[in-house]
């Protein structure tokens, strides 16, 4: 008997859960396989982080469980190391290869989803690589919340001025949505917690956004992103356009309009780049590093590979422009695999293939606890209003009707009761307290 074609999805996250679950949905029993490869065994929902650092949700609801969701699918938990399409074989590299020390293992395939997603882009920047923190994935928001409400804490106890000014100095590299949602969201958060420290007020407190074009969140028009930068700057934020920042050796910020910041906490968010495996695959690539695909989502001139995402480079058939790409976002993402799935369908059933088209809407954007700007569909919105139309956009977005209940349950107890405030920077290192213990006989019995 012939085995059934097997369709391999590379990456786990918006295109790859989405196209994966719909496939699941759509193909009869038998008719394929589906595998899907990703670092980590779950999807996270982007849009969420900075109310997870914010503590407006709990991690576990900023992320979907692939193996829950995806039930048809063989789900596998490891790196994608190599791809020969020539060949219809993907070579990975998991943890139980690592552990075993066997190497990595191939998978061959008949269909291939490209999905890896982006990656943050960083800059030659010294010092960046040793303090830069970046804001893309769940343990990145978490952490950077911890580390947050450190800096407080260090800056109460310290009797060392430059220590305390350090401290309470908060750098963000970057104007777009990470950068600016991040930045809001935890600012909200620092602001409130401070009324619980005896001495340290919001007013010792110094953000700062850089960025190096002349305006901020670019998605929502030039007239919510001056008066987003006119709402940031009310709350004492300092917002610094058409800077970049040159230097953060020592834990110094240096920008280029000759400041000089020390700070223990600089976050950048300054761009994204396509995933490095892209590069890797051989198929066709843009000036950009992104995968060249036709309007069907089929990788150009390559027969059996389809991508979509912020990896790949889809014509925007709405543009007026002849060589317009779809922005590498969300509200494209998620489109791409309604049709990405149904011409793959098509393909394994001689069907005709549709063509990818989605006029972009607008933006929403959050500033803060019912802060927000929104530009959709030519209306403008600002502050309540657009908080509000930020998270019944997002709410509807979440996968699965278990996820959007727990998140809309969160964000009711949350509006009932007080902002937790307590760092867990101790769970980055679980064994600390137990090594310490093993090493010094702290709290160990002794026998007489």
């Amino acid at each position: 008997m012939k085995e059934p074609p097997r369709i391999l999805v590379v990456g786990g996250g918006y295109v790859g859960m989405y196209t994966a679950l719909r496939l699941q949905r759509k193909l009869s029993r038998g008719e394929a396989q589906v595998i899907v490869v990703d670092p980590e065994p779950y999807m996270t929902y982007q849009p969420f982080l900075p109310e997870a650092a914010a503590g407006s949700i709990s991690p576990r609801h900023v992320v979907v469980p692939l193996r829950r969701v995806l039930r048809d699918c063989t789900v596998i938990i490891g790196e994608v190391a190599a791809i020969d399409h020539a060949k219809r074989t993907a070579t990975l590299q998991t943890l139980a290869t690592e552990e075993e020390g066997t190497g990595p293992i191939e998978v061959p395939y008949d269909e291939l989803v490209l999905a890896p997603g982006s990656v943050s882009r960083t800059l030659p920047v010294p010092g960046l690589a040793d303090h830069g923190i970046g804001f893309k994935t769940v343990e990145e928001a978490i952490g950077l919340r911890n580390h947050v409400l450190e800096q407080l804490d260090i800056a109460s106890s310290t009797r060392d001025p430059e220590v305390r000014d350090a401290a309470l100095t908060f750098v963000f590299v970057g104007g777009g949505y990470a950068g600016v949602e991040a930045l809001a969201e935890l600012e909200d958060m620092a602001r409130y917690a401070v009324r619980y420290y005896h001495n340290v007020t919001a007013q010792d407190m110094k953000w700062i956004l850089v960025e190096a074009t002349g305006r901020i969140l670019p998605e929502v028009g030039a007239d919510m992103g001056r008066y987003a930068v006119r709402e940031l700057r009310a709350r004492n934020i300092d917002v610094r356009l058409e800077t970049r920042l040159e230097s953060c050796e020592n834990r110094v910020a240096r920008l280029s309009d000759g400041s000089r910041f020390p700070t223990r906490t600089l976050v950048w968010t300054a761009g994204v780049k396509p995933h490095p495996l892209v590069a890797a695959t051989g198929l066709p690539l843009t000036e950009r590093g992104r995968l060249e695909c036709e309007t069907t989502l089929r990788v150009k001139g390559v027969e059996n590979a389809w991508a979509a995402g912020d990896a790949a480079a889809v014509p925007d058939r709405t543009s007026p422009q002849p060589d317009a790409e779809c922005a590498p976002n969300a509200q494209h993402a998620v489109r791409q695999t309604k049709v990405l799935a149904a011409n793959l369908l098509a393909s394994l059933r001689g069907g005709p293939l549709r063509e990818y088209e989605h006029k972009y809407v607008g933006s929403v954007a959050s500033l803060g606890l019912h802060k927000g700007v929104a530009h959709v569909y030519g209306r403008k919105l600002k502050g309540y209003p657009a908080w509000f139309m930020h998270r019944a956009y997002h709410l509807s977005r979440v996968p699965t009707f278990n996820r959007k209940a727990r998140v809309l349950a969160e964000w009711t107890l949350s509006g009932l009761f007080k902002r937790e405030i307590v760092s867990l920077g101790s769970l980055e290192h679980p064994r600390a307290e137990f090594e310490l213990a093993a090493g010094t006989g702290r709290h160990n019995e002794t026998t007489s």
